[in-house]
C-alpha cells in the first residue's frame, strides 16, 4: 500500500513543472540537513579523517550541505530517467574523451568501467549505457524490493542490465568474453574477503579488486568514468584513459598495483572537487571504525 502511494505521488510530481519538482527535492534536502544530526556528524567525521582536520568550518559546512543536496538530486534524476527519452538525456550530457573507449574497442577488447558515488551517478550510469555502450551495472541489493525494482527500471531504461553483486564474478567473465562491458563502483564498503588494502585519500582501506582481477584474467580494459556539473542542469561525462594492468609472474602483485592505481584516480577526483562525493556514507567503518565512535 505504501509503495502504491509513492507511485501516485510520483505521478503528481511529474505533472508539476520541472522547476517545482527540483525545488521540492532541494527543500527535502535542506530539511534533512537540519534534522539529521547523525548524518551531519558522519560527514564531519569523514572530512576530518580524509583531510586530516585541515578544512575550516565553512568548507565543511558547505560540503555537508551539498552532500544532502546531491543525494536529493540523484533521487530526482532517477525519477526523471523513468520519464525521459534518450534524446532528452542527450541534450543534458556532454561526453568527454570517448576516444579512450574507442581505442580499446579498436583492439577488440571489452571494458570494465569503474565509477563512484560522485555527483550525478544516476545520470552517469544511464549515459554510459545510452551513448557509449550498454553495460552490466553491478549493484548492492537493497532492503526494499519494491523501491529496488523502481530504481533499476530507471537505471536500465537505456540498455543497461543491473546485476546484483552476490556471486557476480562468473557472469561478468562470461559476458566480458562476449564483448559486453560492465560497470563496478569502487567506493563502497565491502566484505574483507572481497578487498585489498590500498591507500585512499592517504588512508588505508579495503577496496574491491574485481576490476583488476577481470582485466588481468581477460585482457580487458579498466576505464574510469565520472560525471560533474556546474549548474545542476547540464553535465559532463568524463571518460578517463585506461588504467594499466601488468601481467607478470606475480599475479597478486599485479592486481594490487592496478587496484591502487584505481584508488589513486578516485583520490585525485575527490581532492580536486570534494563536494561531489557521497560523504554521507561511512566509507571507513570497516577499517577505521574508531572515527565513527560518536555515531
Amino acid at each position: 500500500m505504501g509503495f502504491k502511494l509513492f507511485l501516485l505521488f510520483e505521478k503528481f510530481l511529474m505533472i508539476l513543472p520541472k522547476s517545482l519538482r527540483k525545488k521540492f527535492f532541494f527543500s527535502i534536502a535542506s530539511l534533512a540537513y537540519f534534522v539529521s544530526k547523525k548524518h551531519r556528524t558522519i560527514v564531519k567525521q569523514n572530512l576530518d579523517f580524509a583531510f586530516d582536520g585541515k578544512l575550516d568550518a565553512k568548507e565543511k559546512k558547505d560540503i555537508t550541505q551539498y552532500a544532502f543536496k546531491n543525494l536529493a538530486l540523484n533521487f530526482f534524476h532517477a525519477l526523471e530517467l523513468r520519464h525521459m527519452t534518450q534524446q532528452e538525456l542527450q541534450k543534458r550530457v556532454t561526453i568527454k574523451n570517448i576516444e579512450a573507449v574507442q581505442r580499446v574497442h579498436a583492439e577488440g577488447r571489452a571494458v570494465v568501467y569503474i565509477a563512484s558515488h560522485y555527483s550525478s551517478w544516476e545520470f552517469g550510469t544511464a549515459s554510459v549505457g545510452a551513448f557509449i555502450e550498454p553495460i552490466i551495472a553491478v549493484y548492492k541489493k537493497m532492503k526494499n524490493q519494491a523501491y529496488e525494482d523502481w530504481l533499476l527500471e530507471a537505471r536500465d531504461k537505456f540498455g543497461n542490465i543491473s546485476m546484483e553483486k552476490t556471486n557476480v564474478v562468473k557472469p561478468l567473465i562470461r559476458n566480458l568474453k562476449k564483448g559486453i562491458a560492465c560497470g563496478i563502483l569502487i567506493d563502497t564498503n565491502i566484505n574483507p574477503k572481497e578487498g585489498l588494502i590500498v591507500e585512499f585519500m592517504g588512508k588505508s582501506i579495503r577496496q574491491t579488486y574485481t576490476p583488476a582481477y577481470l582485466a588481468r584474467k581477460l585482457n580487458v580494459a579498466i576505464i574510469p568514468v565520472s560525471i560533474q556539473t556546474d549548474d545542476e542542469e547540464n553535465f559532463i561525462l568524463s571518460i578517463f584513459d585506461e588504467i594499466p594492468v601488468e601481467k607478470t609472474q606475480n599475479e597478486s602483485e599485479d592486481i594490487q598495483k592496478a587496484t591502487q592505481l584505481q584508488a589513486d584516480w578516485l583520490t585525485k577526483l575527490i581532492t580536486d572537487e570534494p563536494k561531489f562525493w557521497f560523504w554521507l556514507h561511512r566509507r571507513w567503518k570497516n577499517d577505521h571504525p574508531e572515527i565513527y565512535k560518536n555515531t
